[in-house]
């Protein structure tokens, strides 16, 4: 691909963010080419070496902060007829309660997987918790001339300690997966503000 091609398809899919920052990126990647064409590399290897449009354009997107999104969206490009201002005050009480109800279900949700993972660092801290608790109620029971007892509470804090281990890397994985499933929503809600043009 050429450095013309790459950068119309880049424009086209940055598309609908604001204006200065379509124009600031591809800039950018125009300058990357043109030093990558400098160190003695073809047209065709400089593009390939800069990367992927469409990797491109989620990390430009994931960059740009959601409010910049949301207010070059919302800025008017024309103004309102009386018609249609008339229309949003009379449906307001509609459509806001059904964005609000959609907001309250959307962070409930989210606020609930964040509680499940909570729980399960609880668990990890109750197990941890057993597991030492396990070797000191051994060390009571076997100094109170009660060893079979001393040996089970020995064998439980073993078994603990070997959950509590599964459990941390558990918790990790599931803090990672959480971590990524919020950058996801939050591409997926700035695309939602993104206008693209239609080809």
């Amino acid at each position: 691909m050429s450095k013309q091609e790459f950068l119309v398809k880049l424009r086209k899919g940055l598309s609908g963010l604001p204006q200065d920052d379509i124009e600031e990126r591809l800039t950018f990647y125009s300058e990357m080419i043109e030093d990558r064409k400098e160190e003695g590399l073809s047209e065709e290897e400089a593009v390939s070496a800069v990367g992927s449009v469409d990797e491109i354009v989620t990390q430009v997107v994931a960059d740009i902060p959601l409010a910049k999104i949301a207010k070059e969206r919302i800025k008017p490009k024309r103004r309102l007829s009386v018609g249609e201002i008339v229309f949003l005050a009379l449906g307001s009480p509609i459509w806001l309660s059904l964005g609000i109800a959609a907001f309250a279900v959307i962070l409930s949700l989210y606020i609930s997987l964040w509680a499940v993972i909570i729980s399960l660092w609880a668990v990890f801290a109750s197990l941890a918790g057993c597991s030492i608790g396990g070797v000191l109620a051994c060390v009571v029971f076997t100094v109170g001339d009660n060893g079979a007892s001393g040996i089970a509470m020995l064998a439980a804090g073993i078994v603990c300690a070997g959950l509590s281990i599964f459990m941390f890397y558990g918790c990790k994985v599931a803090i990672k997966g959480t971590l990524l499933l919020t950058k996801k929503m939050a591409i997926c809600i700035k695309n939602c503000f993104i206008k693209r043009e239609v080809a």
